[in-house]
C-alpha cells in the first residue's frame, strides 16, 4: 500500500498511447491511454500491479489519479507533435467509478478545460469484465455524461462476459472486439460468424465498431472485407509513450517481433 501510495504521489507511472485507426482510409483517429508502473520487487509486472489495487479501497482515488493522469499527458505529447487538436482519447474507467457518488462529471469538465480538450474528444472505455447489474441506473448516468458531450465505448466484447445485454442496455457509440474474437478470424469459422453478427447489430444501432488485437495482415484483410470501421493492434501501432499515428501495414507477419503485451494492460 505505501508503495501504490508513493506511485500516486510520485506520478511515477509510464503512459502509452496506442493509435486506433480507420480501417478503409489508415487514418489516425485516436489514441487509447495504458498506464503501467515500472517494474521493481513488488509489482513485478503490470497485471500484479491492477490486480492488488482492484482489491484495496484506493480503485476509486486511483481511477480518477489515471484519467487525470492520462489526460494532461496526452495533451501535453499531443501539442509536441503540432498534430491536428481533434483525436480522440479512449480513457479506461470501472464502471462502478462512474456510478460512485463522490464522482462529479463536473471535475472532468473543469479539467477538460484547463487542458483544452472538448468533451466530444473523450470516450469512456468500460471493461465489460465489471459486470454492471444495475443497467437502469448506470443507463441513467451515462446519459447524463452524453449530454455533456463524452461518448462510450464497451470494451472486451465477446470476450465471454454479458455482451448482449451489455450493448441492448447502453446503447455504446463504439464497440471493440475482444482480441480473442480477432486473432487469426482468417481460419476460424465460429468466430467469423459471431463477428458478423456484432456488425450486423452496429449497422442496425449506429454504432462503430474497434477491432483490437490486430497482428497479421490476415486478420486485417479479413476484418476490411467484412466493412470492420476502425483497429487497433501491434500491427497497426504499437504503445508508446510519445503519441504517433499508426500506419496499415502493406506486409505484415505473425513472425514479427513485438513487445510483450502484459507490459500494457489495461487499468482496473
Amino acid at each position: 500500500m505505501k508503495e501504490l501510495q508513493k506511485i500516486i504521489k510520485n506520478e511515477s507511472l509510464n503512459t502509452f498511447f496506442q493509435p486506433i485507426l480507420k480501417l478503409n482510409s489508415g487514418e489516425t483517429i485516436g489514441y487509447e491511454a495504458l498506464n503501467r508502473p515500472a517494474a521493481n520487487n513488488l509489482f513485478s509486472d503490470t497485471e500484479i500491479f491492477y490486480d492488488f489495487v482492484g482489491q484495496t479501497n484506493q480503485v476509486f482515488f486511483f481511477e480518477c489519479f489515471c484519467r487525470n493522469l492520462s489526460l494532461k499527458r496526452f495533451i501535453e505529447r499531443y501539442k509536441v507533435n503540432q498534430q491536428d487538436q481533434t483525436s480522440l482519447i479512449f480513457i479506461n474507467i470501472h464502471p462502478h467509478v462512474l456510478l460512485d457518488s463522490t464522482y462529479h462529471s463536473g471535475e472532468t469538465l473543469q479539467l477538460l478545460s484547463g487542458l483544452g480538450i472538448e468533451p466530444k474528444q473523450v470516450v469512456f472505455e468500460l471493461t465489460e469484465k465489471s459486470a454492471v447489474t444495475d443497467f437502469k441506473l448506470f443507463e441513467q448516468v451515462l446519459s447524463n455524461y452524453r449530454e455533456q458531450g463524452f461518448r462510450i465505448a464497451i470494451d472486451d466484447v465477446g470476450s465471454g462476459y454479458n455482451s448482449l445485454k451489455t450493448l441492448i442496455y447502453l446503447k455504446p457509440e463504439f464497440i471493440k472486439l475482444d482480441k480473442a474474437l480477432i486473432q487469426h478470424i482468417d481460419q476460424n469459422k465460429e468466430q467469423q460468424q459471431l463477428v458478423k453478427l456484432i456488425i450486423d447489430y452496429a449497422k442496425q444501432s449506429s454504432t462503430e465498431i474497434i477491432a483490437e488485437g490486430i497482428e497479421r495482415i490476415e486478420d486485417l484483410a479479413f476484418l476490411c472485407e467484412q466493412g470492420v470501421h476502425y483497429g487497433q493492434g501491434y500491427a497497426l501501432g504499437q504503445p508508446k509513450q510519445e503519441i504517433k499515428p499508426g500506419i496499415i501495414p502493406q506486409h505484415y507477419s505473425h513472425h514479427h517481433e513485438i513487445t510483450p503485451r502484459n507490459l500494457f494492460l489495461k487499468t482496473v
